[in-house]
Order: C-alpha cells, then structure tokens, then sequence
C-alpha cells in the first residue's frame, strides 16, 4: 500500500512499492556545499524542484517485463510545496498507453523520473482508484541528502519508527510479546509505505494470515513463484542500473519474502531507491538484491509488480524518509534458519526440510520467522480439525547456549510454537539492555490427526489429614477426547518440620500451574539484564504442556532480591533491608513443595484442596 495522504478529493495518496538506497552522490568538488551548509547540486547531472514547473515533459525508466529497462514517458502536472513540513513534492501523469492502461503501480517507487535528460527524482506514491496514472516524485535534491552516519538521524525522525511498548519490568508473558509483534506496529501508527512482499514456495491463503502484521509496516504480502534454478542462473546475471527492480529479501532461499522497488541512482558502488522510507530507521543494515519482473498484475484499486528477488549483491546502509541508500559488493547480517515439518498426510517427501536466510531487524526478523513457519506448516498439508503440533526449536545467541525447548499443542494450530519461538526472538532482538546477535534458527514440528486435551475427572488422597514426614499419595483421573478414563498418581512426601495447619494442593495442567508460578514467584519471570532475560525464557520455555503438576503451598520465609532467592536470611537482617533509607526492593520469598509427571495429554483446567497437617 502507499503512505496515505488526503487529498481534496478524498483519494488516498499511496506510495509506491520500491526499496530506495539512501547515499550521497556528491563529487568532491561539490562536497565544500553551499552559503547555506546544503552540499552543492551538480546541476549538470540534477534538475532540482526551483526549475521544475507545469507542463514540462518527462520521462521514468522502470521495469514491466523480465530485466529491461524501459522508457515511460510522463508530463509535470504540479509542483507542490511543503507537502511536509520542509519537503516539496512533484506531480506527474504518465503519457505512455502501458502507464494508462496499468494506472498506477506498486513496484514502481524509486523509478528515476528525467526532465530534459536530467535526473529530477524519483516516482514514491500514486492514488489508489486512479483513472489516470498520476505519480508523486520525491525531488532528487531530497534524496541526495541523504546517507549513512550523516543527516540520517534527522530524517529517519519523520518515519515514526516502531515502538512495541514492551514492559521489561513486568513478568514476561510470550503471548503478549506475539501479540504486540503483529499488532503493535499498528496501533504505532507506523503507516509508511505499503511495499509488495513477494512470498515464494507458501501458500497464497497464507499471505492472507500475515497481511495484517505487515500492511501497517507498508508491506502488502503477494504470492509468487518460486524460485528455481533456471531463474537463480537468470538472476545472478542481473545488476543494478537506474531504473532495475531493486529488492529487499527479508527472507532468502527455500522460503523468500522480499520488498520489490526501483533502483534511482548508481554511482561506482553506491544506490539510491524507493523515494521514500523503508522503516524510517536511519542506519540500518539489510540485504539488497536485484530482481525480474514476471509481469504487471493490472488491478483498478492499483496494479503491482509480480516480481522475483535476485541473488544478493550488497547491503542497505540508510533508511530514511526520502529513499534508502545501499552499497554493492557490502555483506549484511543474515540468520540461517532452517524449518523441518513432518505431517502425517505425506508419505512422500516427509519430513520436508526448509533452508532459508532471514535479515536481521528487530520488528521484521520475529514476523517473518513466524510467516516462515506457518507457510511451512500449510504446504506440507492442512491441518484437521482435531490436530496435534510436537515441536523443537533451538535459538543460536552470540555470547549464550542456545535457548533451545520442546512443547506440545493439541486444537491451537501453530499459535503455541509461534508464541513461543516468536515471543522469545521478540524479546531477544528488543530488549534494553544490549545488542543481541541471533546467530542460527531451527524449528522441527511434527503434525499429528489427534486430539490431547485431558480434563481432570476427579482427584481422591489417600489421606486428607497427615502428619509432618509423611507420604501422601494423589490418585487423578483424566478425561481424554473420544478415549477411556486414564489414572494417574502422584506422591509427595509433608516436610518433617512442617507447623500444623490447613495448606492448598493445587492438581494442575500446564496452564494453570504456569499462572501460580506467577503468582508465588513472579521474580522467576522477571528479567533485570541481558543474563536474566535469558535465565527467565529458560525458566518459562521449560513448562512442558504434556505433564500434570501437583504443588502444596508452604508458609514464605525468606527473602527475593531481583532474582536473588535468600530463604535461610535471618528475620533481623530482613528487617534491615526494608529500611526506608534503602532503595533496594525485595519480596517476602513463598515456598512450595511440587511434584509432576508425564501424561502424554495437555490438561485444561484445575482442582484444588486442602490438607491438614497434625501433631
């Protein structure tokens, strides 16, 4: 989609579909700037907006079909000034019978727009329900501002990059990281420019489920081919020239999602693209490919570019408002991730391995892991009304082990893995306290035609009233979907040191026994720093949903500090610390005696009771 702006009419301006490298193409003559600290213009090579006027004739290079760069012509409509605070834009309709018959095109933002052979910009947005091809340029003189480590800051400000909102001070809760992850970003009002995100080898339904998470980070998913290896020894023939298909592939190789746009200007080995922002984030580093068009899906809200990534050639160095600047020959960071999915539908091909790259950003990085394993999961089949999801994922971090876990879900689809995986990527990639290199992803996920949800039938004790050491056996009936009634016991032995006195016994699955964790011991959930955050995902990802739990609260003694657990610290020295003097903040520590063993089923639901321990 295009970055909304009302007109008088009521159209909705919307900018174009394209990935603009942000650079400074300055020679070092030009380099002293001018009287007003601006770098000089080479006007022999630039036409800037103060000779720009109506009537004027133009014309854009841009491809429609395969590698070639064509020749569209266009006429200067208006010049529009302060369309933004500080920022003038030109209006121009194309005159060409392929722009009138398509109108505008996504795909097509970053496509250099020349006036008397002079480079005056860049095509960056057009009105969707168009009847005429009408195209807002980005004046060059805004692009040629700017680059890497320069006025990037000052203008990436205008993209309102994104903020998720995330609480580090809370007890984390992956769910809600997942949630803010695809539904943040909206509520941000981060609405730049709608890109195309190509998604190759997944299914079209699939770019369906994901367009909500990224249409309001301007990218609008599309289906296409994948692919093969006749068009990678196509591709790696393609190179950037002024006009090219541009890409940015967020995810490369089995599984690809790339942005598709317009390269604007190349010099030596520095590009400029798009005409508008990516994200907005200043300095960035993100893969940058080339691309070949299959053809232009013409369409009356606004026809796109049907498009294929090429290999990757360079890197992204400058997202800002005016375009986005990249280097050829550059290297980014990309994760390798690799997705295994055996289903039970394939006899053939089974399991069926994905071998992908994944740029590395903070907000597409987690989104485009859980489009990856979603897409993954529906070619290799449907999933049945009553379906079980087995897991392993294994998350590489520079500087820790692996944060690796294994779960299982029955009737959720894959909300449970990607809660999981993606609420942890999430956390990693935006947390405060340092910079995190993710350096390997790896997902195995088993699909299963059956249900095992278990609901606790009833609980019996061998003894409601015990004495301190004694052993107390659980005996727990579960009921299982369209299955016999399975027992389970659990034994558990009174402390011998226990006051007499009336305690709960929770029986519990998964579920409910994560939510009196975070009752009794929220600090176990809580993260202070980089080795915390890591220490509560462990603590969190290890609650297996296969398991019953059994706990019986204690009396609290003790101390916690952050995460520090002090219950031997004598009630003198407690008392110390709760000076008002001391800033330092501490909970009473509550203890609890636990037991768990395998079922085989996830269990909904809970009982509780109560024993009575005697003298």
């Amino acid at each position: 989609m295009f970055d909304i702006l009302k007109t008088a009419a009521g159209m909705k301006l919307s900018a174009l579909l394209c990935f603009t490298a942000l650079c400074m193409f300055f020679s070092p003559a030009e380099s002293a700037g001018s009287s007003t600290g601006e770098p000089a213009v080479d006007r022999a090579r630039y036409i800037t907006i103060d000779e720009i006027h109506p009537g004027q004739e133009a014309y854009c290079l841009t491809v429609l079909e395969g590698s070639k760069v064509e020749r569209f012509g266009l006429e200067i409509l208006s010049v529009i000034h302060n369309i933004r605070p500080g920022r003038d834009a030109i209006v121009v309709i194309g005159t060409d019978e392929r722009f009138k018959h398509t109108g505008p095109i996504r795909g097509c933002s970053g496509s250099p727009v020349y006036i008397e052979g002079r480079l005056a910009g860049a095509l960056s947005g057009g009105w969707s329900f168009s009847k005429d091809p009408l195209y807002q340029v980005t004046p060059i003189e805004d692009m040629l501002r700017v680059g890497p480590q320069s006025d990037t800051q000052a203008l990436a400000s205008t993209g309102n990059p994104v903020s998720l909102g995330l609480d580090f001070s809370a007890p984390i809760d992956l769910a809600d990281i997942n949630k803010r992850l695809t539904t943040g970003c909206a509520n941000s009002q981060l609405i730049t420019q709608n890109l195309e995100l190509l998604i190759t080898s997944l299914p079209a339904e699939v770019c369906d489920q994901v367009a909500p998470w990224f249409e309001p980070l301007g990218l609008l998913p599309v289906a296409g081919g994948s692919t093969n290896s006749e068009l990678k020894t196509k591709n790696s023939e393609l190179t950037f020239e002024p006009g090219a298909c541009l890409t940015i592939p967020l995810a490369s190789g089995d599984i690809s999602m790339a942005a598709i746009g317009t390269a604007t200007e190349v010099v030596d080995n520095k590009v400029l693209a798009f005409g508008h922002g990516f994200l907005g984030y200043g300095d960035v580093e993100l893969p940058m490919a080339s691309g070949r068009v299959h053809t232009v899906a013409s369409n009356m809200q606004i026809s796109f570019k049907l498009a294929t990534a090429g290999p990757i050639i360079g890197a992204v160095r400058a997202d800002c408002a005016t375009g986005i600047y990249g280097e050829i020959g550059a290297r980014p960071k990309l994760i390798p991730m690799r997705i295994t999915i055996d289903h039970f539908s394939n006899a053939v091909d089974n399991p069926r391995t994905y071998d992908c790259e994944v740029a590395v950003n903070r907000i597409y990085t987690p989104l485009v892991t859980q489009a990856a394993l979603i897409g993954a999961i529906a070619a290799a089949g449907t999933l049945p009304p009553e379906h079980t999801v087995r897991y392993r994922a294994g998350i590489g971090v520079d500087g820790f082990e692996a944060i690796s876990f294994e779960n299982v879900s029955s009737g959720r689809s894959v909300r449970e893995l990607a809660n999981e995986a993606v609420g942890t990527i999430g956390m990693l990639m935006n947390n405060p306290y340092q910079r995190v290199n993710i350096n390997s992803l790896d997902f195995e996920v088993e699909i299963l035609p059956k249900n095992i949800l278990s609901n606790i039938w009833s609980v019996n004790l061998s003894d409601a009233k015990v004495r301190p050491g004694q052993t107390v056996d659980v005996s727990v009936v579960l009921l299982s979907y369209l299955s016999e009634k399975k027992t389970h016991t659990l034994q558990f032995k009174v402390p011998g040191n226990l006051a007499p006195g009336r305690y709960d016994v929770l029986v519990a699955g998964a579920y409910e026994y994560e939510k009196f964790l975070r009752k009794v011991s929220p600090h176990k959930f809580t993260t202070h720093d980089m080795p915390t955050l890591v220490e509560a995902l462990r603590e969190l990802l290890s609650i297996r949903r296969d398991r019953l739990y059994l706990t019986m609260t204690l009396p609290p003694g003790g101390i916690v500090i952050r995460r520090a657990e002090l219950g031997d610290l004598p009630q003198t020295k407690a008392i110390l610390l709760g000076d008002a003097k001391r800033t330092t903040t501490f909970l009473p520590m509550q203890h609890w005696l636990q037991k768990d063993t395998y079922t085989g089923d996830i269990i909904i639901g809970q009982k509780t009771f109560k024993i009575t321990v005697e003298r």
